[in-house]
């Protein structure tokens, strides 16, 4: 079994229509016990749960500081390449675009990685475009080990990879994998996705469950909130997180949540999602799932990215670059976004402690793994 059978039983226009339909009661209700309850996530996500946001926050950040403590752990992306094989209108690597393209090399990579361990940095999240043949799992298998030698721990977004191919890598010295659907509505996903591999809607939503076969400790979802009815789409997601915790129940499991940001000839939101529904989503995810990681990137802005520290926040990155190489030898020409949080490491760094937390350069260790296995 695949997600994909779930999937294809559930109606998705019932889901829209019991969840626009909740009512006051179904809200306090969910907040009474809403832990693993997918229809509690229903109800906590609809917009009879705006009036209970305060609630919901209070509640998400008492659970937060109970699993996770006053901690923010911090990470970086490195991106490889922005080589892409796939035609997606919201990206701005998209192979359509005239954009300088490049895919770094060892000596390229290392400079990266003395500027980044320079500012402290033990995470890091590798992501590169879509395209199998020039930037493929041969590429990673060929980078990791460099990369794996500087850091504790080592995350890849990249294409969907063969359950075989991810469990190379692991070998190899990944830890986590993060894969997000970006829609879960095969109408919008097509609209969206004109023309490569991505077009394909049911290999990306299995992908996790290679990702869970291959054994891979940590797996990341998530969707690009905004180009479909952002609500719905976050349910799906539950549905997604819920299917996979049960099924892959030795993976830890975090969600991103972005909102679609400009870029070289990027798209405006089909369902615009304001500050005040993004912490909606993020308090419900928290109070459905006490263990789950939440990041943050800096797609969005400073202030709204410290205010939302409490909410149930556990992961950021800090100091991004969205182009291969950008850390050396910044290049706008070579951004897949534009960043909204223009911070230097040390200013988040800040930032984070003046809330009264405090950032996690490091809480993994490559031994710890092997000594539990």
């Amino acid at each position: 079994m695949n997600f994909a059978d779930i999937f294809a039983d559930l109606d998705r226009e019932d889901l829209r229509l019991t969840m626009y339909g909740s009512t006051n009661a179904d809200v306090e209700r969910a907040l009474q016990q809403p832990a693993g309850d997918i229809k509690a996530l229903m109800a906590l996500l609809s917009p009879a749960a705006e009036p209970y946001l305060e609630i919901m926050a209070q509640q998400a950040m008492e659970l937060t500081r109970r699993r996770f403590g006053h901690n923010i752990s911090l990470f970086i992306p490195m991106y490889l390449s922005n080589l892409c094989a796939n035609e997606c209108d919201y990206c701005g690597f998209t192979m359509s675009n005239k954009i300088k393209r490049k895919i770094l090399n060892a000596d390229e990579i290392q400079q990266e990685i003395d500027i980044i361990k320079g500012w402290g940095f033990d995470s890091i999240l590798l992501v590169s475009g879509e395209h199998e043949s020039k930037v493929g799992v041969e590429y990673f298998a060929d980078v990791l080990p460099q990369i794996k030698q500087h850091f504790s721990h080592l995350a890849i977004e990249v294409q969907p990879l063969a359950t075989d191919e991810y469990q190379r890598l692991a070998h190899l010295g990944l830890d986590a994998v993060m894969l997000y659907q970006e829609t879960y509505h095969p109408v919008t996903y097509a609209k969206h996705h004109t023309r490569g591999k991505k077009q394909n809607f049911q290999y990306r939503l299995n992908s996790p469950d290679r990702l869970g076969r291959a054994g891979i400790d940590k797996i990341g979802l998530g969707v690009l909130l905004g180009l479909d009815d952002w609500r719905l789409d976050a349910l799906l997601l539950g549905h997604h997180l819920a299917y996979l915790e049960h099924h892959y129940w030795r993976s830890k499991y975090s969600l991103s949540l972005p909102r679609l940001r400009p870029c070289t000839g990027g798209i405006e939101p089909n369902s615009p999602i304001s500050d005040k529904g993004l912490v909606q989503v993020i308090c419900a995810f928290r109070l459905f799932n006490e263990q789950l990681e939440i990041s943050l990137s800096t797609r969005e802005s400073e202030r709204f990215r410290d205010n939302l520290l409490p909410m149930g926040i556990t992961h950021m990155s800090a100091g991004s670059s969205t182009q291969p190489g950008g850390y050396a030898s910044p290049d706008s020409q070579l951004d897949q976004f534009e960043i909204s949080d223009e911070r230097s490491v040390v200013e988040v760094t800040e930032a984070i402690k003046n809330r009264g937390y405090t950032a996690v350069f490091k809480d993994w260790q490559a031994s710890w793994k092997s000594s539990a296995i």
